[in-house]
């Protein structure tokens, strides 16, 4: 399987546990992978047979600028969960970052893996 890829996607969020998190938006960075077949859009050279990483990468950003979730863990999984039920995408592949939030480190967060659920 082919993979689509968006890099370093970086939205300002809502995010956080602390009280002084809930008052101010932080950046967070997003790596997506996204597990599709790219030989019908090379055969025809058409956008519409294409996984518009334009259009992924708007709902993304959308999504998690509307969202207020205190854990970053949480906002993967829905994330993860919104690419694969509106998109014609059967694995993702997503980190989230989120920079600044431990001293030393240039970013922390997490990476997960998902699936679309097979019906037998």
């Amino acid at each position: 399987m082919d993979t689509v890829f968006i890099e370093q996607l970086e939205v300002d969020a809502l995010i956080g546990i602390y009280d002084w998190e809930r008052r101010i938006r932080q950046p967070l960075w997003f790596d997506i992978e996204m597990s599709f077949d790219n030989r019908v859009p090379a055969a025809t050279d058409t956008i519409d047979d294409t996984l518009d990483y334009k259009a992924v990468s708007k709902r993304v950003v959308a999504y998690v600028q509307a969202s207020g979730f205190g854990l970053v863990e949480t906002l993967a999984e829905r994330v993860a969960g919104l690419i694969l039920t509106e998109f014609p995408v059967r694995r993702v592949q997503l980190k989230l970052s989120k920079p600044g939030a431990v001293r030393g480190a240039r970013a922390v967060g997490v990476k997960i893996v998902r699936e679309k659920e097979v019906s037998a």
